[in-house]
């Protein structure tokens, strides 16, 4: 018995030291790069291309101010943080109303409608750009912020309204029966059971929100036109042209763009740690 013991834990710990060989290298997969860009963040153009994997010979620290002040980033910012905060809120509070009425409330129109939202999932982002584009221009949203806010908000909403809805189909019927039996009202109802009881798919919404929007380059470059209106990527992407590329700028200012999202997924590793593996779908 106790060659067969010894056998068992040798097999443990070959795989626990597999395991932590295989994290180890996806940890190393996953900095590699991040280090590699702010390496090269504080690298001349010239510099990086006669070097592109060693370390500068000096820091050229002036990439960080002037991609700031050339790429508009001031503004930039403050206009991706309004377009990210404002369009996360706007998805996650339709996506909860809608989830629960169609998942608890009983009406005959319920399925088609759930079905034409769950059908935007599958439409890509090309195949509606030229009639968004003559839709935002007819109406004349053209190069406003309100413009750019209505097309985040109907994109996003069919992933996060079929997320919603089927997290809320798992939580028991009773709950709903046994407070309305006790006179609330549907609104209560979402309000004090619904609603907090969904928070860990809230949490999956809001992660695929805030880096889908943040990071978003192709509706706002064709929605806007002046600079008042524009977001940090098309910032970023002012660095980088056919003809030529100031590499270390375009790599201060990918620096710039990233910092807030660590930051974000730094201070709120363990809320959003917990929301994913809580509000996975249950199939």
């Amino acid at each position: 018995m106790s060659y067969i013991r010894d056998d068992v834990s040798a097999k443990r710990r070959v795989g626990m030291v597999l395991t932590y060989a295989l994290l180890i290298l996806f940890a190393i997969l996953a900095i590699a790069p991040l280090l590699w860009l702010a390496i090269n963040s504080f690298k001349t153009s010239q510099e990086y291309q006669m070097n592109r994997l060693g370390f500068p010979k000096t820091f050229f620290w002036q990439n960080y101010p002037q991609a700031w002040t050339r790429g508009h980033f001031g503004i930039y910012i403050i206009n991706s943080v309004i377009y990210t905060a404002v369009t996360t809120v706007a998805i996650l509070a339709l996506s909860f109303m809608s989830g629960f009425a169609f998942s608890k409330i009983n009406n005959r129109n319920t399925k088609w409608i759930y079905g034409s939202y769950v059908v935007g999932i599958l439409m890509t982002l090309q195949s509606i750009m030229i009639p968004l584009f003559i839709v935002i221009n007819q109406v004349g949203l053209y190069d406003k912020k309100l413009g750019v806010l209505i097309p985040y908000i109907g994109i996003g909403l069919p992933m996060g309204i079929y997320l919603a809805t089927e997290f809320m189909k798992s939580i028991p019927n009773a709950l709903v029966e046994s407070a309305r039996l006790d006179g609330a009202h549907y609104g209560r109802i979402f309000i004090s059971i619904m609603a907090p009881m969904a928070a860990p798919v809230g949490t999956t919404i809001a992660i695929l929100q805030i880096s889908g929007t943040w990071n978003e380059f192709m509706l706002i470059n064709m929605l806007t036109s002046s600079t008042k209106n524009k977001s940090l990527p098309v910032g970023i992407q002012s660095f980088a042209g056919s003809l030529s590329t100031d590499y270390g700028k375009l790599f201060a200012s990918l620096m710039i763009g990233l910092i807030p999202m660590l930051i974000f997924y730094i201070i709120f590793r363990k809320e959003i740690t917990k929301g994913v593996s809580a509000g996975a779908v249950k199939g």
